[in-house]
């Protein structure tokens, strides 16, 4: 479809910031120009990731919007991600570090910043709130918490007829979630939302991208409506990154989401 740049900017601007990166929003930086500090030593770390998958948005209307996008991770520590239209149009850039985060909206000319590790808008208790380090960790195979205990468990048959397992746990934060494994693959990760909704994380297929079993194919469900798939193309590991990864530039014509 025509690639409406007005309009899914704008649809992105939320998304993204419920998605993928850690949103409490904070005040302004005034009319100065802000660029985040460059990380000593980030220049090749060995647990560095790159990752290029290409995300497929649905709207409210039933049509959809289509983007690329490369996520630059050094996992718990950094992260940046860029989101391309039709023709390589910039979407969205976002720079996390351990001690805040700058997300840009160049179309818009507008920008936001903040601090945390939770993925949401807290004054928008309709959009969900997602754990940064949990969907970064997808793209290196880590599906489920990395701490948690687990409540109960119970066998059950999958649509296929193949026996699959259904486990009741809690994260060490206290949050209850649920996933179903078949196979010791997980099919699906789900977790209560704020509003009540039901918030499901599903696995459509897996891939290995050198050497390390990825989910590649991933769906964002909230209830019963999906508004968002993810297509994982090719993960690289252990290669340097330059310098410009870790520093986002400002302009001072950019307006602070909230202001």
């Amino acid at each position: 479809m025509t690639f409406n740049v007005a309009k899914c900017s704008a649809l992105v601007r939320g998304l993204f910031l419920l998605l993928l990166l850690s949103l409490l929003l904070t005040g302004c930086v005034g009319g100065k120009q802000s660029t985040a500090p460059a990380v000593p030593g980030a220049e090749a770390p060995a647990d560095s990731l790159k990752a290029f998958f290409s995300l497929t948005i649905y709207l409210p209307d039933g049509k959809t919007q289509d983007l690329d996008a490369v996520l630059f991770s050094v996992p718990k520590k950094r992260y940046r991600m860029e989101l391309t239209g039709t023709l390589g149009i910039g979407v969205a850039s976002l720079l996390w570090l351990e001690d805040g985060w700058q997300m840009v909206f160049p179309i818009e000319k507008m920008y936001t910043k903040g601090a945390g590790y939770m993925v949401g808008l807290l004054n928008d208790p309709s959009l969900p709130l997602v754990h940064i380090h949990q969907v970064a960790g997808l793209f290196d195979g880590k599906v489920l918490p990395e701490k948690f205990e687990v409540k109960s468990s119970r066998d059950t048959v999958g649509a296929d007829s193949v026996a699959m397992k259904i486990v009741e746990a809690r994260e060490m934060s206290g949050r209850h979630f649920a996933y179903a494994e078949k196979n010791g693959e997980v099919q699906w990760l789900e977790m209560p939302g704020r509003d009540g909704s039901r918030e499901r994380i599903i696995i459509g297929e897996y891939k290995e991208f050198k050497g390390v079993k990825t989910p590649s194919k991933i769906s964002f469900v909230r209830d019963t409506t999906t508004f968002l798939d993810l297509d994982v193309r090719r993960v690289n590991r252990g290669k340097p990154f330059g310098s410009g990864t870790w520093r986002l530039n400002i302009p001072r014509s950019y307006k602070l989401i909230g202001e």
